[in-house]
C-alpha cells in the first residue's frame, strides 16, 4: 500500500491531531513519514499614511519563524519516534503552502499526502482559502484529509 507519507504540519491543534493519526497509519503500514512545515515569507513593508509598517527586521523575522518551525517539527518527530515510525523533516519558506506541498510530495517520491482540513465552508472558505482544497486540485498523488468530528473538537 503506502510506503512514504507526506504530512504537512502548521502547529495548530488540528494539525497535531492529524500528525498523531498519520503516525498511527504509518505504523500500521510500516511506512515512513516526511513532515513538512512551510514557513511564511518575510512580509513586504507597507506604507500607510506616510509611515512605513514592517513587523520587525528580516533577520529577526527569519530567526523567529525558524524557531517556530523547529518546535513544530521536533514535536512531530517525537510522535513518530514514540511509535517507532521512521520520519524525516523538511521546511521551506513560501507564501503558497499548497505549491510547496505538491512539489515536495513529488520530489520526495511520496505516495500519499496526509493533511488536516479545518472544514471551512461558505464565505470563510472563499475569503481565507483552503490549502487542502488547492492541494486536492493540483496534485496527482492521493490525499487523505483528516477532519475532526464536532465532539472531538469540543473535548478539552
Amino acid at each position: 500500500m503506502y510506503k512514504h507519507i507526506l504530512v504537512p504540519v502548521d502547529g495548530s491543534q488540528l494539525s497535531s491531531h492529524a500528525s498523531q493519526k498519520a503516525v498511527a497509519l504509518a505504523h500500521s503500514l510500516d511506512a515512513r513519514i516526511t513532515f513538512l512545515y512551510v514557513q511564511p515569507d518575510y512580509p513586504r513593508p507597507i506604507v500607510g499614511e506616510g509611515t512605513l509598517i514592517a513587523p520587525e527586521n528580516r533577520e529577526e523575522f527569519l530567526r523567529s519563524t525558524e524557531e517556530v518551525a523547529n518546535t513544530i517539527l521536533n514535536d512531530a518527530e517525537h510522535l513518530a519516534k514514540a511509535s517507532a515510525v521512521n520520519a524525516s523533516r523538511l521546511t521551506e519558506v513560501s507564501d503558497t503552502p499548497w505549491e510547496v506541498i505538491t512539489r515536495t510530495a513529488v520530489a520526495q517520491q511520496c505516495d500519499l499526502i496526509f493533511m488536516a482540513s479545518h472544514g471551512r465552508r461558505g464565505l470563510a472558505s472563499l475569503l481565507i482559502g483552503s490549502e487542502t482544497n488547492k492541494v486536492l486540485t493540483h496534485t496527482t498523488i492521493p490525499v487523505l484529509v483528516y477532519r475532526e468530528s464536532k465532539t472531538a473538537q469540543q473535548e478539552p
